[in-house]
């Protein structure tokens, strides 16, 4: 059945499994947005959602169906008629359809869940299965918490699902139960016992109630599974499913294991952040792959041997999960190498200074301000910081205008050597505007990495910082502005990086 018998698929249920955490809810437009992503990123398989359950969930089905073309779009259900018919009518529009259908496979379940017997649920398995296959070729069916299930029992129920029409069998791990050792042996026991078991595909569906759902979903490869489902960020009902992220960069990572994904891991981090600003989940800070910290050193061995040789202390390149470089955060563990790698950028010659000596001001001013920023170098360097860095471009005036039936047009005047130069651009929003201005006059495109606005004060009169991050001919520079405009704020942020190495030697204005 398998084409490449290495390849994994990608089971994505972000818009299923993951949208069950209360209070992260999407629209239909909000999901099309990251179905489309999901197409990018290269899932095999997105889980669309769960149709019976409201209008709203079948909607997104047959939104979605319409929109991806190359995934196979996949739609929930119970083993129930009415549940199967409502899947089969949102995936109309699917070019590759899909109808996930299940039921409880545990005796916990079959007892207290469904008040039924094991034979009554094994009829009740292979009738929706057969319902399934009447709508559609591409049937997988659910086998509930597989994870506490008798194996013997599991397999006689996989084998009845298989020769019923079942083209995917989905042992889920769906309490979080199992030690990777007790999971792998199940997935090994189903691909021993199961007389039919190379007629279909074994998926692997592992939540994280124990922190082990990457983990049994490895094993579950490991022992023959070649499908994953999982989700962006690990999220999910309780602690969570499997990462997606963890098992491609794991599978990539040991490539020893000869399996492989068609996963395009540069958009991961991308993704990431989409599905965390568009959920209102934050990633946190130590989360494997895309966290903050993923790529942040601030322990001066760790930042020393990276320094040298990024292998020391990485096992992935930043820039294949698509973050630009490792961060070398600035603390009093911070050691030399750290420091001097940070003065480079910001454009001393460190060879013209005394690097012990700036090396014992650094720590007497870490041990105070804990974390040190660029503006903070500035200072240590003997460079007030409400002063430009080099070459002194300042906002003469600023003014920008916008409305709901009009795209925002930024007027501004830049002051530099005594001179005084004008520009007026139109944005996608005021502060986009009132950066094309600025570009109109510097001649050069700067491409931003980063923009955060923070607020200082509490109230309406809050004074708002931005730092922002820009990247120019493969240098990384930091910007920081304050206002009580977040306009004036930004701009004053873009000019306090572009100050720290554009020159405005020719200009038109």
């Amino acid at each position: 059945m398998l084409h490449d018998p290495n390849r994994i698929y990608v089971f994505d249920t972000t818009l299923r499994d993951g949208e069950q955490v209360p209070g992260s809810q999407l629209t239909t437009p909000e999901k099309l947005i990251i179905a489309e992503a999901l197409e990018a990123l290269g899932v095999d398989v997105i889980e669309a959602g769960f149709p019976i359950s409201s209008p709203g969930d079948f909607n997104s089905v047959v939104e979605i169906s319409k929109l991806v073309k190359e995934p196979t779009v996949c739609a929930l259900t119970r083993s129930i008629k009415g549940d199967i018919d409502r899947a089969a009518e949102a995936l109309k529009y699917a070019k590759r359809p899909r109808i996930h259908t299940g039921i409880g496979s545990s005796d916990m379940h079959i007892k207290y869940k469904f008040n039924s017997t094991r034979e009554a649920i094994l009829e009740r398995a292979v009738e929706a299965v057969k319902y399934a296959k009447s709508f559609v070729e591409d049937v997988e069916f659910y086998a509930e918490d597989a994870g506490r299930a008798d194996n013997e029992y599991l397999a006689r129920m996989i084998e009845a699902v298989i020769a019923a029409g079942a083209t995917v069998v989905n042992i889920p791990d769906t309490n979080g139960y199992c030690l990777p050792e007790q999971y792998g042996a199940k997935i090994n026991y189903l691909k021993e016992n199961v007389k039919n078991i190379d007629r279909a595909i074994i998926s692997v569906h592992c939540h994280n109630d124990l922190g082990l759902a990457t983990a049994n979903s490895l094993a579950g490869l490991q022992n023959g599974a070649r499908q994953v489902e999982c989700t962006i960020n690990g999220i999910g009902e309780r602690a969570g499913n499997t990462s997606l992220e963890e098992v491609v960069m794991a599978l990539k990572t040991h490539q020893s294991l000869g399996l492989h994904t068609q996963i395009n891991t540069k958009q991961l981090y991308p993704l990431s952040t989409t599905v965390s600003r568009m959920m209102r989940m934050p990633v946190q800070p130590n989360k494997a792959i895309v966290g903050r910290n993923a790529f942040a050193h601030s322990s001066g061995i760790h930042q020393d041997g990276v320094l040298k040789h990024r292998e020391n202390y990485e096992i992935i390149n930043p820039e294949d999960v698509g973050i630009d470089q490792s961060e070398i955060i600035l603390t009093a563990r911070s050691g030399r190498h750290a420091l001097r790698h940070h003065l480079e950028r910001l454009g001393y010659t460190i060879e013209r200074i005394d690097l012990d000596q700036v090396y014992q001001r650094f720590l007497e001013l870490a041990d105070v301000k804990k974390e040190l920023k660029d503006d903070d170098l500035l200072q240590l360097m003997g460079h007030k910081t409400e002063e430009s860095f080099k070459n002194g471009i300042a906002i003469n005036a600023l003014q920008v205008t916008t409305g709901d039936q009009e795209a925002p047009v930024a007027t501004i005047k830049l002051g530099y050597n005594g001179e005084e130069y004008t520009a007026t651009a139109a944005g996608n929003g005021p502060v986009s505007a009132t950066i094309k201005a600025i570009e109109q006059i510097t001649g050069k495109h700067v491409e931003i990495k980063e923009f955060n606005i923070h607020s200082i004060h509490g109230g309406s009169d809050d004074v708002s910082k931005v730092d922002m991050r820009v990247v120019y001919e493969d240098k990384s520079y930091m910007g920081y502005g304050f206002s009580t405009d977040i306009v004036r704020a930004s701009a004053n942020a873009y000019l306090d990086a572009l100050n720290k190495f554009i020159v405005l030697d020719t200009v038109s204005y």
